[in-house]
Order: structure tokens, then C-alpha cells, then sequence
């Protein structure tokens, strides 16, 4: 049943990031791309990141209230509606309005993979479940481009957010009546809930989210930016962005399941948990880096355009398959999506923070020089802050082990309860 459940939450995942991305390469040519221009495309997806911040502050703790099997589904219902609701859309800021109640529902998919992969996976297997779920964004990112073009195309944008709408109402009734939580984490799922202000004094905790705040917009900006950057700089329209936007995803999504099972492989050959981890995040962060720095200077064309994307997205998404598993190994069990929500508050708010930046750039040096120099700015400026968010995962999280103190406040509880 374990791989049931983590094949739900991919799943999710998947719908996750159709709904994201819908919106996305809709705007990218055709009707919505007159009605969007650059700076106002970097807002709109400022009021994704906006929300996103403010429900992952709750999202977790929430989560780990309700169980895994409520929490999820109210998660999914509440973003499900959100992007239908764009089928309403008439202008930017009304876009701005609903990208935002995405955000709030969207951010909920994290906190509650991790717990069921926290439920359902032992610690040496915990990395390669993660990078299974969390695949389904890279997949998510696969499939976007050719379906949101061919239903883009064929029955126009606004039948396009119904139908991936009508996806995610099906995958919620099968949940539903699927999920339970395993008779082994029944009672610490049920365990007490560590505050906020608790789990930021724990140094692993504050440095996962301080990281955040730089790592995860090199993805957003990846998965967001990639259907513009094509259309902009090589004058590609919505089918042929479809058919070709699609390869650093599939790549990325190796990325999951390799960066997993690298960490698997290298703790069966002896290497402690927490130094593989390290190990792992190391090699596959600088690979993210290193490519976003040097690209601008190798790029020549579209071809190589989308192989530095797809390096990069390989980096990015080996690096989170591993980071995903952290939680679990710090702190205690009723705590895992909690602790991932924080952390997730970072995402939001570099996202926030560097998705504004990016449309006000591209604006910016595009009319000064071209587009070609504006987004070879933009990709040496994620490589930076992708060197500062890996630095901050290595030398600022401490080790990588069960915290005492955090594991003494649910204990303390639990033997009050049983006195």
C-alpha cells in the first residue's frame, strides 16, 4: 500500500503543477500574452508566491491537525476550485486574484507529501519516496507544455483551466475513499503539535527556511519563465514552446529519482545518513549553480537554451529529493509537514521577492538592449543566489540528526497525557 499512497502523492504533485503552469504558457502567445505584458506577468506571479508564503505559515501545522488524509484533500479541493476560477478571468488583476488563491491551496501539497512519506517510509528509503513524489512536479512540467497548447489551441484558454480543474476533483474522490494513515504512525501522527516560534529557535529549521528563500525561485523561475524566454528571445509560438519546453523536465525528473537513490546507494556503502545527505545536496546544488552561471556564456540558440535549463533543473530537483527527507530525520513525526511549511514561507517569499525582480529585469534591459542580454542577466543572477541558498543548507543547518529538545517537548506531553 506504501507505494498506493506515494503514487497519490505524485499524482498530486502533477495536478499541482498544471495548475500552476496553465496560466503560465497560456500567457506566453495568443489572447492572453496582448492582455500580459512582462512586468505585469512578474506580478501576477508575485501574488502566487504572495499567498503561497502566508498558507505555508499555516499549511503544515494545520496539516499535522487534521491527518494527512483531511488535510491533503482540503488542500487540493481549495486549489482545484482556485484554477477553474481563472476560466473567469478577464484582466490582470482578477489573474492576480485567483494565481493568489492558488497559491494558498498549492502550498499545502508539500507538507502533506512529506508527512505521508514521513508515515509511510523508513528514514533510508526516505529520499528516494521523496524524490518519487516530488517528480510529479518535473512531470507536472513535461506534460504542461504539449497539453496546455493542444487544449490552448484547440478549445481556447478558458476550457483549459476547466479541464485540468476536473482532474483534480477526480483524484480527490479516489483519495478520499484510498488514504488511511498506517497502524505503525497512528500515534505520533497524533502527537503534540511543536509552535512556530519553537521550531525557528531549532537551527535546522531557520536555516532550511533561510535557504529556501534563494534555492526555490531558481525553479520557479525555470518552470515559470521558460515559455516567455522562448517566445521572447527566439520568437517561438505557444505550439512549437509545447512540443520543445518540455525536455528540461523530463530531464529534471530524473533528476528526483537519481538524487534519491544516489543518497540510498551511498548509505548501503557505509556513509552515515546526515553525511550523505550532505553529500548529496553538495554535488547536485553546485551542479544547478554552476550551469545558470556559465549558460549565458556557452548559449548560442534554442538548443542549448533548453539543455542549460535542463542541467539546472537535474541540480535543482536531485537537491530537493534529498533536502524533502531532512525533516524527518530532525525532528519528530507530528511535526515533519509543520516543519516543512516553515521552510516553505522562505519559498514564498523568494519567490515573491525574485519573481517582481525578474519581470522588472526582462522589462527593464529588454528595451534598453534585447531580450537575449535581459535574460542572460536574469540567469547569472539565479546561479548567485543559488550558491548563497546551498551555502546556507551546508554550513547553517548543524547536523542532521534527531533533536533532543524538540523530541523532549512532544515526549513531555505524550507522558503528562498517559500520568
Amino acid at each position: 500500500m506504501r507505494w498506493v499512497m506515494i503514487t497519490m502523492a505524485f499524482t498530486a504533485t502533477v495536478l499541482n503543477y498544471l495548475h500552476r503552469l496553465s496560466f503560465n504558457y497560456l500567457a506566453a502567445d495568443g489572447p492572453l500574452r496582448d492582455l500580459i505584458p512582462d512586468d505585469a506577468f512578474g506580478y501576477i506571479a508575485t501574488c502566487f508566491f504572495i499567498a503561497y508564503l502566508v498558507s505555508n505559515a499555516v499549511s503544515g501545522f494545520v496539516i499535522d491537525k487534521l491527518g494527512t488524509r483531511l488535510g491533503y484533500s482540503i488542500c487540493m479541493a481549495f486549489w482545484t476550485t482556485a484554477g477553474i476560477l481563472h476560466a473567469v478571468a478577464r484582466l490582470p488583476v482578477q489573474f492576480g486574484i485567483f494565481r493568489g488563491l492558488l497559491g494558498i491551496g498549492e502550498a499545502g501539497n508539500w507538507p502533506a507529501a512529506i508527512k505521508l512519506t514521513g508515515e509511510w517510509f523508513t528514514p533510508e528509503e526516505r529520499s528516494t519516496a521523496s524524490g518519487i513524489f516530488n517528480s510529479g512536479s518535473a512531470i507536472g512540467a513535461v506534460v504542461a507544455p504539449p497539453l496546455i497548447a493542444w487544449l490552448g489551441t484547440t478549445y481556447g484558454w478558458q476550457a483549459t483551466f476547466i479541464a485540468i480543474g476536473v482532474l483534480g476533483y477526480l483524484w480527490l474522490a479516489i483519495f478520499w475513499f484510498t488514504y488511511y494513515t498506517p497502524k505503525s504512525a497512528v500515534r505520533q501522527s497524533k502527537a503534540r503539535l511543536i509552535p512556530p516560534a519553537k521550531l525557528l529557535k531549532n537551527r535546522f529549521v531557520a536555516g532550511l527556511t533561510f535557504s529556501k528563500v534563494f534555492m526555490d525561485p531558481v525553479w520557479y523561475f525555470i518552470t515559470f519563465w521558460i515559455g516567455r524566454y522562448l517566445a521572447d528571445v527566439y520568437g517561438w509560438n505557444l505550439a512549437k514552446i509545447g512540443w520543445f519546453a518540455m525536455f528540461p523536465f523530463i530531464v529534471a525528473d530524473i533528476g528526483n529519482i537519481l538524487g534519491g537513490l544516489f543518497t540510498q546507494w551511498i548509505i548501503r556503502k557505509g556513509v552515515a545518513i546526515p553525511k550523505a545527505r550532505k553529500i548529496a545536496v553538495g554535488i547536485f546544488g553546485l551542479t544547478m549553480a554552476l550551469s545558470l552561471l556559465l549558460g549565458p556564456f556557452i548559449i548560442t540558440g534554442p538548443t542549448g537554451a533548453i539543455i542549460i535549463l535542463a542541467i539546472a533543473g537535474f541540480g535543482y530537483t536531485a537537491y530537493t529529493a534529498n533536502t524533502m527527507a531532512m525533516p524527518a530525520d530532525v525532528v519528530p513525526p507530528s511535526a515533519t509537514a509543520s516543519v516543512w511549511g516553515v521552510a516553505s514561507v522562505g519559498a514564498g517569499l523568494g519567490g515573491a521577492i525574485f519573481q517582481s525582480v525578474s519581470g522588472v529585469t526582462v522589462k527593464n534591459l529588454s528595451e534598453s538592449f534585447n531580450y537575449a542580454f535581459a535574460y542572460k542577466t536574469v540567469f547569472i543572477g539565479y546561479g548567485i543566489i543559488a550558491l548563497i541558498g546551498l551555502s546556507i543548507v551546508l554550513f547553517m543547518t548543524g547536523p542532521l540528526v534527531r533533536s533532543t529538545e524538540l523530541q523532549d517537548y512532544v515526549d513531555q506531553d505524550e507522558a503528562l497525557t498517559v500520568s
